[in-house]
């Protein structure tokens, strides 16, 4: 079955009991949703199941609510916890940025080229410099200065903003800054950051300095959600490119904001098409 239409987007989960596979592909076969992609995974060291689905309606006809009323009754048989996303749901995304532009440009030309199907209301920054680049985008820009006795009052505009323009998700994009345990708090689970990962880790600053000097021959980065670990939360991207001993450490920062900016949008996408479910402190990602 052949067509143009964009799919909904099924995802659930629950305790891993025989027939939780069936119990969701037959349902959408007796209410003539066709499936045109799925994905499923049983943790047998967690006990949990997860599975992902995108239908095509058959007819124009369809009815979320009905949906919802006719599968809550099966979904209770297996204490399922599942949720429908409507095709042509966008959503909002705030932004956090520093001084680096290389993450923050490559997401805004994602977003402006249709790569990546979200709405980006307002982006938030504690360094004026890239104002101008948000005013092209027509996109608000808001300047928020920290320092470290201002950084509650900071923090607290910042929650201000993400709740002014409606934003389900947060992308930390370079925003070079330590989080307070109580914003962590708060962006718990709704939050993407990323960061370097080079090995042997390297903390502090010019950290692509300190790997030179010890003569890495891998970059990399890391996207993942945001927690009270702040740098250590559950990862839902990575990746990595080779260098040698060429590589000076100008290279090696080129290289590492290239993997950098590859990642979060990997990462972001996967989020947004509700292909990461969260499995204590890991994930599960359905990839394409």
């Amino acid at each position: 079955m052949k067509s143009t239409k964009k799919p909904w987007i099924f995802t659930a989960k629950c305790p891993s009991i025989l027939g939780t596979v069936d119990v969701v592909t037959r349902y959408m076969a007796e209410s003539g949703n066709y499936v045109s992609e799925i994905h499923s995974f049983d943790d047998y060291e967690s006990d949990q199941f997860f599975i992902r689905i995108e239908f095509i309606p058959n007819g124009d006809a369809f009815s979320e609510d009905v949906f919802a009323a006719d599968f809550q009754a099966r979904a209770d048989e297996f204490n399922m916890e599942w949720a429908l996303t409507p095709p042509d749901h966008k959503p909002r995304v705030a932004i956090l940025v520093s001084k680096y532009d290389h993450c923050l440009n490559d997401l805004l030309y994602r977003y402006r080229t249709g790569q990546l199907n979200i709405e980006v209301p307002v982006i938030i920054s504690n360094h004026p410099d890239l104002k101008d680049l948000a005013d092209w985008h027509g996109i608000p820009y808001y300047h928020l200065p920290i320092s470290a006795e201002t950084k509650p009052q900071q923090e607290a505009q910042v929650k201000e903003l993400i709740e002014k323009y409606d934003a389900e998700l947060v992308v930390l994009a370079r925003y070079m800054q330590v989080l307070s345990p109580d914003m962590c708090q708060y962006l718990d689970g709704k939050a993407i950051n990323i960061h370097h990962s080079l090995l042997p880790g390297f903390k502090g600053a010019r950290p692509y300095h300190q790997a030179w000097e010890k003569g890495v021959k891998m970059v990399g980065a890391t996207a993942h959600y945001v927690n009270n670990d702040l740098d250590e939360g559950p990862i839902i991207a990575q990746g990595i490119q080779t260098v040698d001993h060429a590589h000076y450490p100008e290279d090696l920062v080129a290289k590492g904001q290239d993997v950098e900016r590859v990642t979060l949008f990997n990462a972001v996408k996967y989020h947004v098409e509700k292909r990461v479910f969260l499995n204590g402190s890991r994930t599960v990602v359905f990839g394409r």
